[in-house]
């Protein structure tokens, strides 16, 4: 049987070609205005998610 993808992992994470798993910096959406130049450079990269959450959203996404 086949599984399945939890859609709320898949609309926040993803997983890079080396298998890492990527996910959006917190606080971006809005009031933004105040942010330093450096700050707002920052908010838009993406971050690597810790290791030890790494196996658990994973599982979620079981085809990357």
């Amino acid at each position: 049987m086949k599984q399945k993808t939890k859609q709320a992992a898949r609309k926040r994470f993803n997983i890079s070609a080396r298998g890492k798993v990527r996910r959006r910096v917190v606080h971006q959406s809005h009031f933004n205005a105040k942010d330093t130049g450096e700050e707002t450079r920052r908010k838009h990269a993406a971050k690597n998610v810790t290791s030890s959450d790494q196996g658990r959203i994973k599982d979620l996404l079981p085809y990357g």
